[in-house]
């Protein structure tokens, strides 16, 4: 796809792609309404002020697109971005799993992190770290990964990476 190819969508087409990016509905709504874009620079600059105009029940719908680190489901390139996890050891996969658990327990939502390009050991240590933020300091922290992964997805967009695959 090319951006003016989504600027050329018809808005429900266009929020249906965005989605992609981010799972925010919210935000896929505002960057379809907020076309032309001129180029990716302004897309991905609309993308963060858009973001930035999110409140933290947006996120969390952002984060219930993903699926756990380790587990499948959220398309491909939820598949491309997790390679790491699923091909680690049985026992950082469960303790991956058993963690993600104690972190959903005591948030509320899926751990959340950019996984691109980190070992599942990197992932793991993360998510341990993670756990003991306060609450209102790890939702600031989880919204920053949704941020840099809305970012990843976009190049992906443009890129023709899994095209409808998602």
């Amino acid at each position: 796809m090319r951006v003016a190819d989504l600027n050329n969508l018809p808005a429900e087409e266009a929020t249906r792609e965005l989605l992609r990016c981010c799972g925010s509905r919210r935000w896929a709504r505002a960057m379809a309404a907020a076309r032309p874009f001129a180029d990716i620079g302004a897309v991905d600059a609309t993308a963060d002020r858009t973001f930035d105009a999110l409140a933290p029940d947006d996120w969390l719908e952002a984060f219930a697109a993903h699926p756990r680190i380790g587990e499948s489901g959220g398309g491909a390139w939820s598949t491309q971005e997790q390679t790491a996890a699923r091909s680690a050891d049985a026992g950082v996969r469960e303790r991956l799993a058993r963690q993600q658990r104690d972190y959903e327990s005591r948030f509320g939502y899926i751990f959340i992190i950019c996984a691109t390009g980190r070992s599942a050991g990197e992932m793991l240590a993360a998510l341990e770290q993670r756990l003991q933020n306060a609450p209102a300091d790890e939702l600031r922290i989880a919204s920053e990964e949704q941020r840099k992964i809305t970012h990843l997805r976009i190049e992906k967009l443009f890129a023709g990476i899994g095209p409808h695959a998602d």
